[in-house]
């Protein structure tokens, strides 16, 4: 069963309201592991308690995890999605405990099974592993009701095989909407062609074609995965005036910064 990672309504609480009593510092955000069959690698995270007078008890689990049209997390049980490599890994720990300020690294090693293949249908696998607080600290509201806040904070584990990878996507369309309810944006669709996780930014130029004046949106950054067909929204800057414009928007990606660029002409009537 797949759900949307929004963030449980727990942890929500805990990290809106209640870091300063209990918090969970994890990293690095992503973990990349490069070995092909029967190759073992080995990679470390680093986990921190940074309250001054709470001792966190913490477990390790894993789940499966792709993203969303839209870039949101979408979580499924572990093992469940063909790309899962969660049982390709062990953890030196998988409960422990750490005192107020104490940090601790844990070692993570990645077997690859005799039978793992590259294919173009499966080229690289994921996981998400999750570090859980397991003793819920208690917090009174003023109404006098109890709350237990917990933290939970994932890292998402990468795979692939030595060499062999093709970073590469396609810009499929640009949209101009303008919607009343929710504002004027651009649309922006691509899907991911290459056979390689991307990371990457888009930048959106606004060009007045009556005064020459341009606006930049830059640093838009993006995640993809192989196969994904992927929508960004580029909310259009209420800077600009009113009057005829040339949008391009530029995605950068890959080592070698690759760029692909899509344009769109449309009118814009500034909100008077």
């Amino acid at each position: 069963m797949k759900k949307v990672l929004l963030l449980s309504l727990l942890a929500l609480a805990a990290i809106t309201t209640a870091i300063a009593q209990t918090g969970l510092t994890v990293g690095p955000p992503r973990v990349y592991f490069v070995a092909d069959a029967e190759q073992g690698q080995t990679q470390y995270i680093d986990v921190t308690n940074p309250s001054k007078d709470y001792t966190l008890e913490l477990g390790i689990s894993f789940e499966d995890w792709s993203y969303s049209e839209y870039g949101d997390n979408v979580l499924s049980e572990k093992g469940s999605l063909p790309t899962s490599c969660a049982d390709w890994i062990s953890v030196s720990e998988t409960y422990f405990s750490l005192k107020p300020g104490e940090s601790k690294r844990l070692q993570l090693n990645m077997q690859v099974p005799s039978d793992a293949k590259f294919t173009s249908d499966f080229p690289i696998h994921t996981t998400m592993l999750f570090v859980t607080q397991l003793n819920p600290r208690a917090r009174e509201e003023r109404e006098g009701a109890n709350i237990r806040l917990a933290v939970r904070s994932g890292i998402k584990i990468y795979h692939r095989f030595n060499g062999r990878e093709q970073p590469d996507l396609d810009i499929t369309n640009l949209q101009y909407h303008h919607i009343d309810s929710v504002g004027t944006f651009l649309e922006l669709s691509y899907d991911v062609t290459g056979n390689i996780w991307l990371e990457g930014r888009a930048r959106a130029e606004f060009l007045n074609q009556e005064t020459g004046e341009k606006t930049i949106v830059d640093n838009l950054t993006f995640y993809c995965l192989p196969g994904d067909k992927r929508k960004q929204y580029i909310a259009v800057p209420d800077t600009l005036t009113t009057g005829q414009y040339l949008a391009s928007v530029l995605v950068f990606y890959g080592d070698q910064e690759v760029v692909k660029v899509a344009e769109l002409e449309f009118d814009y009537v500034a909100k008077g």
